[in-house]
């Protein structure tokens, strides 16, 4: 456009003087034919010049097309001219130096979406106004989350979130609590979270600056594995030791106690029961300490898990058959409130009945600790498809005012006189199944565990 404007006015320019020269073309043909000439090629010229005048124009109107069009590879063409030389020039390394910055950016990125992909961790991050712009596949397959991106973090906290299809109640509500310590974590502190399956998270926010404004992030590790291992390796060192020296004590000792009894015969006959007695009972305590440490020991010594075809319901029954008269002399009520027909589980009868005694036994306690006059424990056994839940539901409601998950930990313990590793060797026997298990307050006033199966 600017071209044909100077064009245009170089010829207005000229076309008067073409008129003043066509005035001498009567009088003097010479001098008309010589002023038409001078007229030509200063017309010629004037255009020359604006052409090259525009030339910059032009290259800058390229450039532009090709930020536009974002084609960083492309280059200038030499000019015709020494003087745009150092312009294309510019030009050209300009568009270089994008085009690395391009692939670079390019390849960053790339890398971070692999990376990302890949972690096990999840990685959640949000926008200018708080909503989910990135969440990577551990972080929906953790959380549960359906189609994240735009939505806060507290979308998910209320009754009609919108969690990924396939969910059942309990993973729902495991993810709604989960996301909750999420969302009220402040910025720039990590923090240990627990779910309601007593699993054990890291959690951190964090922030970073994008053109300008500060933007957060959320990364979340489970760490319920690596603490559990660290947990059960503490607790084997700790109980060998104790081991050795005990038994090594306590047999001693009994070697001791018995060589005493041959110097009975050389007392007093008032001395002499006195003397026994005494013998006697530091047998049985010594007994007794030896007995206290094989239970702790049982934890670390227990055998690899002999799984064989097993009926669930038959192995429950016979725990509710040697609990009937106990149960009955307290006042508490125990059987089935729920029984589906399942099909042979692989599991190892003898270690889960073990487990299942530990539970019903510690139900039955809890009621005790209560106060309550007439309790109850009921379990359910529900066939869930690609899972079997067996559920013991007591009326104790121990754990209204406290989580369940220092319960697994070693020596924790809230009854008095308790050792703290009978729910350790539920956890132990429970992981070596392959089930998924919580400990967690049910409708009001009950406390459930419940332990999923897997099947097949």
């Amino acid at each position: 456009m600017m071209r044909i404007r100077l064009g245009t006015y170089v010829v207005a320019l000229h076309l008067p003087l073409f008129g003043c020269a066509a005035l001498l073309l009567p009088a003097r043909p010479l001098w008309f034919v010589g002023a038409e000439g001078l007229l030509l090629a200063s017309l010629a010229l004037g255009w020359w010049l604006v052409r090259q005048a525009l030339e910059p124009l032009g290259y800058t109107r390229r450039f532009h097309d090709l930020l536009q069009d974002q084609q960083y590879a492309n280059r200038l063409a030499a000019p015709a001219s020494s003087e745009l030389e150092d312009l294309v020039g510019t030009f050209n390394t300009m568009l270089a130096a994008l085009h690395r910055e391009r692939l670079a950016i390019g390849e960053q990125q790339g890398f971070l979406d692999r990376l990302l992909e890949a972690t096990p961790a999840a990685v959640l991050v949000f926008d200018f106004d708080g909503a989910i712009s990135l969440a990577n596949a551990s972080a929906g397959a953790l959380l549960g989350l359906d189609r994240p991106q735009g939505k806060p973090l507290s979308a998910w906290t209320g009754a009609a979130a919108g969690f990924a299809p396939g969910l059942d109640a309990h993973a729902r509500a495991r993810s709604r609590e989960l996301v909750a310590q999420l969302d009220a974590l402040p910025p720039g502190e990590s923090r240990l979270l627990t779910d309601l399956d007593g699993r054990r998270y890291r959690a951190q926010r964090g922030q970073f600056y994008d053109r300008g404004f500060a933007r957060h992030f959320l990364m979340v590790e489970e760490l319920t594995a690596e603490l559990e291992d660290s947990e059960r390796a503490t607790y084997e060192r700790l109980i060998r030791v104790l081991a050795h020296e005990v038994n090594n004590t306590v047999a001693a000792t009994g070697s001791v106690l018995d060589s005493l009894l041959f110097y009975r015969g050389q007392l007093a006959e008032p001395d002499a029961g006195d003397f026994a007695t005494a013998i006697a009972a530091v047998k049985r305590r010594n007994a007794s300490l030896g007995e206290f440490i094989d239970r702790f020991t049982k934890v670390v010594k227990m055998p690899p898990p002999e799984l064989r075809p097993t009926n669930l319901k038959a192995v429950v029954d016979d725990i509710l058959w040697l609990n009937r008269e106990q149960c009955n002399s307290r006042g508490i009520a125990l059987g089935w409130h729920r029984c589906d027909t399942v099909a042979p589980l692989a599991l190892d009868a003898q270690l889960i009945e073990q487990a299942l005694m530990n539970i019903v036994k510690n139900a039955m306690e809890a009621i005790e600790a209560a106060g309550q006059a007439h309790g109850a424990v009921r379990l359910e056994l529900a066939d869930e498809g690609r899972r079997v839940r067996l559920s013991i539901v007591d009326s104790g409601d121990l754990l209204a005012t406290g989580p369940a998950r220092p319960l697994f930990t070693p020596f924790f313990t809230t009854r008095k006189g308790g050792q703290g590793i009978g729910l350790m060797f539920v956890r132990e026997v429970l992981q070596r199944h392959g089930c998924t298990y919580s400990l967690a307050p049910g409708a009001p006033g009950e406390t459930r565990f419940d332990i999923r199966f897997p099947v097949g």
